[in-house]
């Protein structure tokens, strides 16, 4: 197919996802990476006992916690 006629069907509303391959595709900025960080117990004591109170795992706290410092710092 053309890139003039699928341009066509996207730009009439057509469902194009059968044309697609997603089984590659990427969300820009979301591939992830690996790190190690070491902290203190008592603060892992504490992200531990903030996770179970709120039901997430500490890793997600973590996440959550420093991404909202960084939409914070980026204002």
């Amino acid at each position: 197919m053309k890139a003039t006629e699928f341009d066509k069907k996207f730009d009439s509303g057509e469902d194009i996802s059968g044309l697609l391959d997603f089984s590659k595709s990427e969300r820009p900025g979301q591939s992830q990476k690996r790190i190690n960080v070491d902290f203190p117990i008592w603060m892992i004591n504490l992200m531990d006992k903030e996770a179970r109170r709120i039901g997430v795992t500490r890793q997600s706290i973590i996440k959550v916690w420093i991404a909202q410092k960084l939409k914070e710092i980026s204002l």
